[in-house]
């Protein structure tokens, strides 16, 4: 049976100032019914080791999945200048992440720089397996989840992030499928159709059970040509919700979807009732 948690990407809008904070996020997540977070650490990682234990134990406690967005400044293809500090933001996430109970950090892979694709990848995945290694050898053991991203120029469309998940064991992509519908740049990628083909070549590149724990980020989304432009609420955008819904029902994939609209929890609540509905 295809079964999802849902809840946002950052702090519920509705989190009381006390206790406030991640560990006051978690407890309205519960609240609103929801079961899914993501910490929204995507300026830098600011958090100390006791915050994070009281973050994975509220969380334990309320069986609330824990993830962490990492800072929106690592680039897999940064030069050999730039790269140990995109690096050092990724550790930081993975290390402080892991204290406060998340399974999976999701990061934004990078730019091509008007680098062919395949070139870039090369890198990536060098660097990649790198950071893999030594969280392992430290015992911090976490999924790194390589975004699908919403602009052309960006490293991050559905081929980078399979192959980058194919080549380093303990990655997996995050699909934004909001991303996916801009990045395309003319309404398609919107279709069941559509949607059971990206499930598809996802199964065949990652096998049958990756299709069990998927990591979804969903909202509305405004695009151009050029790909995505910014976040709207689910309702006031073109993003077919329910023929994503129906594609995924019937791969009976499960996972966590979290919201990251401009209206965190209202479409959170609104996905949860749509898939439930279905």
């Amino acid at each position: 049976m295809s079964q999802f948690r849902f809840g946002t990407v950052g702090s519920p809008v509705s989190t009381p100032k006390k206790p406030g904070g991640s560990v006051g996020a978690v407890q309205q997540i519960h609240t609103l019914g929801l079961s899914a977070l993501e910490l929204g650490w995507v300026q830098s990682v600011r958090v100390s080791e006791d915050t994070c234990r009281q973050i994975q134990a509220t969380a334990a406690q309320l069986d609330v999945a824990i993830s962490v967005h990492a800072p929106y400044f690592i680039n897999l293809n940064a030069d050999d200048e730039e790269w140990p500090k995109s690096r050092q933001r990724l550790m930081d996430a993975a290390y402080y992440g892991f204290l406060a109970g998340a399974t999976d950090i999701v990061f934004h892979p990078g730019s091509y720089f008007n680098h062919p694709p395949h070139e870039v990848r090369e890198k990536a995945i060098q660097r990649l397996a790198g950071c893999v290694s030594e969280l392992e050898a430290n015992n911090i053991h976490v999924i790194l989840r390589p975004e699908t991203m919403g602009k052309s120029a960006m490293l991050g469309s559905l081929e980078d992030t399979l192959i980058m998940s194919q080549q380093v064991e303990h990655v997996q992509p995050c699909l934004d499928f909001a991303h996916l519908h801009a990045r395309a740049g003319d309404g398609s990628m919107n279709s069941r159709q559509e949607w059971l083909q990206v499930l598809k070549d996802y199964q065949n590149a990652l096998g049958a059970e990756s299709l069990q724990k998927l990591h979804i980020h969903l909202s509305g989304i405004e695009y151009g040509a050029k790909g995505e432009k910014n976040h709207l609420p689910l309702r006031e955008s073109d993003f077919a919700l329910r023929e994503l819904f129906l594609a995924l029902k019937e791969m009976n994939c499960s996972g966590r979807i979290l919201c990251e609209s401009p209206v965190l929890e209202e479409d959170a609540l609104y996905m949860k009732q749509v898939w439930e509905e279905l």
